[in-house]
């Protein structure tokens, strides 16, 4: 038989870097990282407007039954996420809104699931995110045993205990807490770039311009015209 395991503790990375990730967004998290970490575009906002981050509390269950969701409600601390997977491809709804009350209770600030959520307008009412596979109103079990704040993988993506979770309307990305400070900085950099170009973009200066990309439409041979030849001979 396999082992299973509810690890208690978890190391977390500084309250600030974790703030500075989520006012980053998930876009420019990414991007600032190296372009790694993002999960598949499979996991979709189920709500729109809310940015969370947090170290990752991460549940393994056996698919169709979420006994595990509740065994890792008691080592969440306030600011976590809870990442949810399935041991195989799964879509029912292994969340409502009564794990998510017990969640909120504990300081959760949201919840990413490989899986199916349901009671979806009581969640969006109570004010409790959600990034999910699906929404199914499928019921599941509590018979199977899984594991707590082991590795595991969502949504292709490899998340770790402690991993800060970054989720927005663009996504759910996952950076290993060690460097969630170098990647915090270089987001805060660029950032600041963006915002000068924005200031040039709203003055009228083109991208093409902007971006000095001229001489590589010419080099790859797009060529202006001011109309395309008459085909017809008239």
């Amino acid at each position: 038989m396999a082992d299973h395991y509810v690890v208690r503790e978890i190391d977390r990375a500084a309250p600030g870097t974790v703030r500075a990730l989520r006012d980053a967004g998930v876009a420019t998290a990414h991007e600032a990282a190296g372009r790694i970490g993002l999960l598949d575009a499979t996991i979709r906002a189920r709500q729109d407007g809310v940015a969370v981050a947090g170290p990752a509390i991460t549940v393994s269950c056996h698919p169709g039954d979420n006994l595990m969701i509740h065994a890792a409600v008691e080592v969440c601390r306030a600011g976590d996420v809870l990442v949810v997977t399935t041991t195989s491809p799964s879509t029912d709804g292994m969340f409502g809104d009564l794990l998510a009350t017990s969640l909120q209770a504990r300081g959760v600030v949201g919840l990413v699931i490989d899986a199916g959520v349901r009671d979806l307008a009581d969640l969006r009412a109570m004010g409790f995110p959600v990034w999910s596979r699906a929404v199914h109103a499928q019921g599941t079990v509590k018979a199977s045993p899984g594991s707590v704040n082991v590795p595991v993988v969502a949504a292709g993506q490899i998340v770790r205990p402690g991993d800060i979770v970054v989720a927005d309307d663009d996504g759910v990305l996952a950076l290993p807490a060690a460097a969630g400070a170098r990647v915090a900085a270089a987001a805060a950099r660029r950032l600041e770039n963006e915002a000068a170009k924005r200031e040039k973009l709203a003055a009228g200066t083109l991208g093409v311009d902007l971006y000095n990309l001229r001489p590589l439409l010419a080099e790859l041979g797009v060529r202006y015209v001011d109309r395309l030849p008459d085909e017809s001979g008239s």
